[in-house]
Protein backbone atom coordinates (compact mmCIF):
# COMPACT_ATOMS: atom_id res chain seq x y z
CA UNK A 1 0.00 0.00 0.00
CA UNK A 2 1.50 3.33 -1.08
CA UNK A 3 1.78 6.27 1.26
CA UNK A 4 0.28 9.59 0.26
CA UNK A 5 1.37 13.05 1.31
CA UNK A 6 -1.34 15.17 2.96
CA UNK A 7 -0.08 18.33 1.25
CA UNK A 8 1.75 19.23 -1.93
CA UNK A 9 5.52 19.49 -1.52
CA UNK A 10 6.91 22.93 -2.34
CA UNK A 11 10.11 22.70 -4.38
CA UNK A 12 12.87 25.28 -4.89
CA UNK A 13 15.01 24.66 -7.98
CA UNK A 14 18.48 26.22 -8.28
CA UNK A 15 20.69 26.00 -11.39
CA UNK A 16 17.48 24.84 -13.08
CA UNK A 17 18.78 25.01 -16.65
CA UNK A 18 16.18 23.93 -19.17
CA UNK A 19 14.31 21.95 -16.51
CA UNK A 20 15.37 18.31 -16.74
CA UNK A 21 15.47 17.87 -12.97
CA UNK A 22 12.25 19.82 -12.51
CA UNK A 23 10.40 17.64 -14.99
CA UNK A 24 11.50 14.60 -13.00
CA UNK A 25 10.44 16.24 -9.73
CA UNK A 26 6.96 16.97 -11.04
CA UNK A 27 6.50 13.76 -13.05
CA UNK A 28 3.51 13.29 -15.32
CA UNK A 29 5.45 12.63 -18.55
CA UNK A 30 5.81 9.79 -21.04
CA UNK A 31 9.05 8.21 -22.18
CA UNK A 32 9.39 5.16 -24.43
CA UNK A 33 5.67 4.41 -24.25
CA UNK A 34 5.55 4.46 -20.47
CA UNK A 35 3.91 7.09 -18.27
CA UNK A 36 5.75 8.31 -15.19
CA UNK A 37 3.09 9.56 -12.81
CA UNK A 38 2.88 12.96 -11.21
CA UNK A 39 4.48 13.49 -7.84
CA UNK A 40 2.74 15.47 -5.13
CA UNK A 41 4.93 18.50 -5.78
CA UNK A 42 4.93 22.02 -7.16
CA UNK A 43 7.79 24.34 -8.13
CA UNK A 44 7.62 27.56 -6.10
CA UNK A 45 10.95 28.97 -7.34
CA UNK A 46 13.25 28.16 -10.26
CA UNK A 47 16.22 30.15 -11.49
CA UNK A 48 19.27 29.97 -13.72
CA UNK A 49 21.91 32.35 -15.08
CA UNK A 50 21.48 31.13 -18.69
CA UNK A 51 18.86 33.31 -20.39
CA UNK A 52 18.23 30.86 -23.23
CA UNK A 53 17.88 27.90 -20.88
CA UNK A 54 15.36 29.95 -18.90
CA UNK A 55 13.44 30.61 -22.14
CA UNK A 56 13.20 26.85 -22.69
CA UNK A 57 12.17 26.30 -19.08
CA UNK A 58 9.41 28.87 -19.37
CA UNK A 59 8.12 27.27 -22.57
CA UNK A 60 7.56 23.99 -20.73
CA UNK A 61 6.54 24.80 -17.14
CA UNK A 62 3.67 26.70 -15.54
CA UNK A 63 5.84 28.41 -12.91
CA UNK A 64 8.27 30.72 -14.75
CA UNK A 65 11.96 30.55 -13.94
CA UNK A 66 13.93 33.65 -13.00
CA UNK A 67 16.99 34.63 -15.05
CA UNK A 68 19.51 35.57 -12.35
CA UNK A 69 23.04 34.82 -11.16
CA UNK A 70 22.74 32.57 -8.11
CA UNK A 71 25.18 34.85 -6.28
CA UNK A 72 22.59 37.62 -6.51
CA UNK A 73 19.70 35.43 -5.42
CA UNK A 74 17.98 36.11 -2.09
CA UNK A 75 15.45 33.52 -0.93
CA UNK A 76 14.96 34.90 2.55
CA UNK A 77 11.35 34.34 3.57
CA UNK A 78 10.75 31.50 1.10
CA UNK A 79 10.01 28.17 2.75
CA UNK A 80 10.23 25.05 0.62
CA UNK A 81 10.01 21.37 1.47
CA UNK A 82 12.58 20.26 -1.10
CA UNK A 83 15.51 22.14 -2.64
CA UNK A 84 17.27 20.80 -5.73
CA UNK A 85 20.25 21.95 -7.74
CA UNK A 86 22.90 20.63 -10.10
CA UNK A 87 25.58 23.25 -9.47
CA UNK A 88 27.91 23.86 -12.46
CA UNK A 89 30.43 21.09 -12.93
CA UNK A 90 33.05 22.36 -15.40
CA UNK A 91 35.69 22.86 -12.72
CA UNK A 92 35.29 19.28 -11.50
CA UNK A 93 34.88 17.44 -14.81
CA UNK A 94 37.23 14.52 -15.39
CA UNK A 95 37.30 15.33 -19.12
CA UNK A 96 38.39 18.95 -18.60
CA UNK A 97 42.21 19.05 -18.64
CA UNK A 98 42.32 22.72 -17.56
CA UNK A 99 39.94 22.39 -14.61
CA UNK A 100 40.58 24.78 -11.74
CA UNK A 101 38.35 24.04 -8.74
CA UNK A 102 39.25 27.40 -7.22
CA UNK A 103 37.50 29.34 -9.99
CA UNK A 104 34.10 30.95 -9.40
CA UNK A 105 32.19 28.00 -10.88
CA UNK A 106 34.00 25.62 -8.55
CA UNK A 107 32.77 27.53 -5.53
CA UNK A 108 29.09 27.63 -6.46
CA UNK A 109 28.27 24.71 -4.18
CA UNK A 110 28.76 27.26 -1.38
CA UNK A 111 25.91 29.27 -2.88
CA UNK A 112 23.73 26.18 -2.67
CA UNK A 113 24.73 25.85 0.98
CA UNK A 114 23.83 29.50 1.57
CA UNK A 115 20.42 29.17 -0.06
CA UNK A 116 19.73 25.91 1.76
CA UNK A 117 20.29 27.84 4.97
CA UNK A 118 17.80 30.51 3.83
CA UNK A 119 15.08 28.10 2.67
CA UNK A 120 15.60 25.41 5.35
CA UNK A 121 14.04 22.62 3.25
CA UNK A 122 13.22 19.24 4.73
CA UNK A 123 15.30 17.59 2.00
CA UNK A 124 17.87 18.87 -0.50
CA UNK A 125 19.23 17.12 -3.60
CA UNK A 126 22.55 18.30 -5.06
CA UNK A 127 24.05 16.86 -8.25
CA UNK A 128 27.48 17.01 -9.85
CA UNK A 129 29.97 15.02 -11.92
CA UNK A 130 32.09 12.20 -10.52
CA UNK A 131 35.09 14.53 -10.44
CA UNK A 132 33.59 16.46 -7.54
CA UNK A 133 34.01 13.35 -5.39
CA UNK A 134 37.46 12.47 -6.70
CA UNK A 135 39.25 15.79 -7.03
CA UNK A 136 41.93 16.53 -4.43
CA UNK A 137 41.35 13.16 -2.82
CA UNK A 138 37.73 13.95 -2.09
CA UNK A 139 38.49 17.21 -0.28
CA UNK A 140 35.76 19.18 -2.07
CA UNK A 141 33.11 16.56 -1.40
CA UNK A 142 34.14 16.37 2.26
CA UNK A 143 33.93 20.15 2.52
CA UNK A 144 30.45 20.21 1.00
CA UNK A 145 29.22 17.44 3.30
CA UNK A 146 30.65 19.30 6.29
CA UNK A 147 28.94 22.54 5.27
CA UNK A 148 25.54 20.87 4.88
CA UNK A 149 25.97 18.85 8.06
CA UNK A 150 26.70 22.06 9.97
CA UNK A 151 23.36 23.42 8.75
CA UNK A 152 21.61 20.54 10.52
CA UNK A 153 21.26 17.86 7.83
CA UNK A 154 21.91 14.13 7.75
CA UNK A 155 23.91 13.87 4.54
CA UNK A 156 24.46 10.91 2.24
CA UNK A 157 26.00 10.70 -1.21
CA UNK A 158 26.15 8.10 -3.96
CA UNK A 159 27.19 7.73 -7.58
CA UNK A 160 24.21 6.82 -9.74
CA UNK A 161 24.30 5.59 -13.33
CA UNK A 162 21.33 6.87 -15.32
CA UNK A 163 21.31 3.65 -17.35
CA UNK A 164 20.38 1.74 -14.18
CA UNK A 165 17.09 3.66 -14.11
CA UNK A 166 15.89 3.22 -17.67
CA UNK A 167 17.80 6.06 -19.36
CA UNK A 168 19.49 4.89 -22.61
CA UNK A 169 22.82 6.43 -21.58
CA UNK A 170 25.81 5.44 -19.43
CA UNK A 171 25.89 8.61 -17.36
CA UNK A 172 27.36 8.48 -13.86
CA UNK A 173 26.70 11.43 -11.59
CA UNK A 174 27.19 12.17 -7.91
CA UNK A 175 24.08 12.90 -5.86
CA UNK A 176 24.34 14.46 -2.40
CA UNK A 177 21.11 14.16 -0.41
CA UNK A 178 20.42 15.83 2.91
CA UNK A 179 17.50 15.25 5.30
CA UNK A 180 16.93 17.84 8.02
CA UNK A 181 17.93 16.51 11.44
CA UNK A 182 14.57 17.13 13.09
CA UNK A 183 12.91 14.63 10.72
CA UNK A 184 14.97 11.86 12.34
CA UNK A 185 15.08 9.97 9.03
CA UNK A 186 17.76 8.75 6.65
CA UNK A 187 17.32 8.92 2.90
CA UNK A 188 17.19 5.60 1.04
CA UNK A 189 18.53 5.88 -2.49
CA UNK A 190 16.26 4.26 -5.09
CA UNK A 191 17.12 0.75 -6.20
CA UNK A 192 18.08 0.26 -9.87
CA UNK A 193 15.28 -0.73 -12.22
CA UNK A 194 17.63 -1.97 -15.00
CA UNK A 195 21.04 -3.63 -15.19
CA UNK A 196 23.77 -4.36 -17.70
CA UNK A 197 23.47 -8.12 -17.14
CA UNK A 198 19.71 -8.38 -17.13
CA UNK A 199 19.86 -10.70 -14.10
CA UNK A 200 16.74 -10.17 -11.94
CA UNK A 201 16.10 -6.84 -13.73
CA UNK A 202 15.35 -5.76 -17.30
CA UNK A 203 18.48 -5.02 -19.28
CA UNK A 204 19.69 -1.47 -19.83
CA UNK A 205 17.69 0.40 -22.46
CA UNK A 206 19.60 0.39 -25.73
CA UNK A 207 20.38 3.45 -27.84
CA UNK A 208 18.47 1.90 -30.72
CA UNK A 209 15.21 2.43 -28.81
CA UNK A 210 15.47 6.20 -29.34
CA UNK A 211 17.13 6.34 -32.80
CA UNK A 212 14.30 6.19 -35.31
CA UNK A 213 16.56 6.16 -38.36
CA UNK A 214 20.33 6.04 -38.84
CA UNK A 215 19.96 8.32 -41.85
CA UNK A 216 19.13 11.82 -40.60
CA UNK A 217 16.63 14.06 -42.41
CA UNK A 218 19.31 16.69 -42.97
CA UNK A 219 22.78 16.00 -44.43
CA UNK A 220 24.31 18.68 -42.17
CA UNK A 221 24.63 16.07 -39.41
CA UNK A 222 27.15 14.01 -41.42
CA UNK A 223 30.90 14.35 -40.91
CA UNK A 224 32.91 15.26 -43.99
CA UNK A 225 35.25 12.88 -45.81
CA UNK A 226 38.11 15.09 -44.64
CA UNK A 227 37.10 14.54 -41.00
CA UNK A 228 36.94 10.77 -41.53
CA UNK A 229 40.34 10.73 -43.25
CA UNK A 230 41.76 12.67 -40.31
CA UNK A 231 40.57 10.02 -37.88
CA UNK A 232 42.18 7.29 -39.98
CA UNK A 233 45.53 9.06 -39.64
CA UNK A 234 45.25 9.28 -35.82
CA UNK A 235 47.44 7.11 -33.61
CA UNK A 236 45.96 3.68 -32.97
CA UNK A 237 46.04 4.13 -29.20
CA UNK A 238 43.88 7.27 -29.39
CA UNK A 239 40.16 6.80 -28.74
CA UNK A 240 38.56 8.36 -31.79
CA UNK A 241 35.37 8.03 -33.90
CA UNK A 242 33.50 6.51 -30.98
CA UNK A 243 30.69 4.89 -32.95
CA UNK A 244 27.88 3.74 -30.70
CA UNK A 245 26.43 0.26 -30.49
CA UNK A 246 22.69 0.55 -31.06
CA UNK A 247 22.18 -2.55 -28.91
CA UNK A 248 23.71 -0.89 -25.82
CA UNK A 249 23.21 2.39 -23.95
CA UNK A 250 24.94 5.46 -25.37
CA UNK A 251 28.10 6.86 -23.82
CA UNK A 252 27.64 10.11 -21.90
CA UNK A 253 26.53 12.99 -24.09
CA UNK A 254 27.95 16.43 -23.37
CA UNK A 255 26.90 20.04 -23.79
CA UNK A 256 29.05 20.68 -26.88
CA UNK A 257 27.41 18.24 -29.31
CA UNK A 258 26.95 21.10 -31.77
CA UNK A 259 30.73 21.12 -32.27
CA UNK A 260 31.40 17.44 -31.75
CA UNK A 261 34.44 16.12 -33.60
CA UNK A 262 35.40 12.67 -34.75
CA UNK A 263 38.78 13.41 -33.13
CA UNK A 264 37.25 13.37 -29.66
CA UNK A 265 35.76 10.98 -27.14
CA UNK A 266 32.22 12.12 -27.86
CA UNK A 267 29.77 9.45 -29.04
CA UNK A 268 28.78 9.44 -32.73
CA UNK A 269 26.77 7.20 -35.04
CA UNK A 270 28.21 5.06 -37.83
CA UNK A 271 25.60 5.18 -40.58
CA UNK A 272 27.37 3.10 -43.22
CA UNK A 273 30.61 1.19 -42.46
CA UNK A 274 31.39 0.45 -46.09
CA UNK A 275 31.07 4.09 -47.14
CA UNK A 276 32.59 5.30 -43.84
CA UNK A 277 29.65 7.58 -43.11
CA UNK A 278 29.54 8.99 -39.59
CA UNK A 279 27.18 11.55 -38.11
CA UNK A 280 26.40 13.37 -34.89
CA UNK A 281 23.12 13.14 -33.03
CA UNK A 282 20.25 15.46 -33.84
CA UNK A 283 19.01 17.64 -30.94
CA UNK A 284 15.86 15.52 -30.65
CA UNK A 285 17.92 12.32 -30.46
CA UNK A 286 20.15 13.86 -27.79
CA UNK A 287 17.07 14.87 -25.83
CA UNK A 288 15.72 11.32 -26.02
CA UNK A 289 19.07 9.91 -24.89
CA UNK A 290 18.65 12.12 -21.80
CA UNK A 291 15.05 10.79 -21.36
CA UNK A 292 13.25 14.00 -22.27
CA UNK A 293 9.79 13.25 -23.70
CA UNK A 294 9.14 14.19 -27.30
CA UNK A 295 6.69 16.87 -26.14
CA UNK A 296 9.48 18.88 -24.47
CA UNK A 297 10.30 22.03 -26.47
CA UNK A 298 13.73 23.65 -26.73
CA UNK A 299 14.10 27.37 -27.40
CA UNK A 300 16.94 29.06 -29.27
CA UNK A 301 19.38 27.69 -31.83
CA UNK A 302 20.45 24.07 -32.24
CA UNK A 303 23.66 24.92 -30.40
CA UNK A 304 21.56 26.27 -27.53
CA UNK A 305 19.50 23.08 -27.48
CA UNK A 306 22.57 20.82 -27.44
CA UNK A 307 24.07 22.81 -24.55
CA UNK A 308 20.84 22.73 -22.54
CA UNK A 309 20.35 19.00 -23.13
CA UNK A 310 23.93 18.06 -22.29
CA UNK A 311 23.88 20.07 -19.06
CA UNK A 312 20.56 18.64 -17.87
CA UNK A 313 19.87 16.03 -15.21
CA UNK A 314 17.99 13.16 -16.93
CA UNK A 315 14.31 13.63 -16.02
CA UNK A 316 13.77 9.91 -15.56
CA UNK A 317 16.62 9.57 -13.06
CA UNK A 318 15.31 12.54 -11.06
CA UNK A 319 11.81 11.03 -11.14
CA UNK A 320 13.10 7.98 -9.27
CA UNK A 321 14.97 10.14 -6.75
CA UNK A 322 11.89 12.26 -6.14
CA UNK A 323 9.81 9.13 -5.66
CA UNK A 324 12.15 8.17 -2.81
CA UNK A 325 11.90 11.68 -1.35
CA UNK A 326 8.10 11.66 -1.38
CA UNK A 327 8.09 8.22 0.22
CA UNK A 328 10.36 9.44 3.02
CA UNK A 329 8.28 12.56 3.68
CA UNK A 330 5.00 10.66 3.51
CA UNK A 331 6.31 8.23 6.14
CA UNK A 332 7.41 11.18 8.24
CA UNK A 333 3.96 12.78 8.01
CA UNK A 334 2.33 9.51 9.05
CA UNK A 335 4.61 9.29 12.10
CA UNK A 336 3.94 12.90 13.03
CA UNK A 337 0.19 12.34 12.84
CA UNK A 338 0.28 9.21 15.01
Amino acid sequence: MSLELPVTLKVVSLFAGCGGADLGVLGGFRFLNRTYGRHTAEIIHASDIDQRAVATYNANFETPAQNIDVRDLDLTGIRGDVLIGGFPCQSFSTVNPTKDPSDSRGQLYLQMVRLTREVSPKVFIAENVMGFARLAGGRYLDAAVSEFTALGYRVQHQLLNAADFGVPQLRKRLFIIGVRDDLRSDFAFPQPTHSDSGLHLPRHISLGKVIESLEPPNPKYYFSKRAVDGVKRAKKNMKRAVAQDLEAPCLTITSHLAKVSLNSRDPVLLVNPRRELYRRFTPREAASIQSFPRSFKFEGSEADAYRQIGNAIPPLLMWHLMKSVTSLLASQSKRDAA
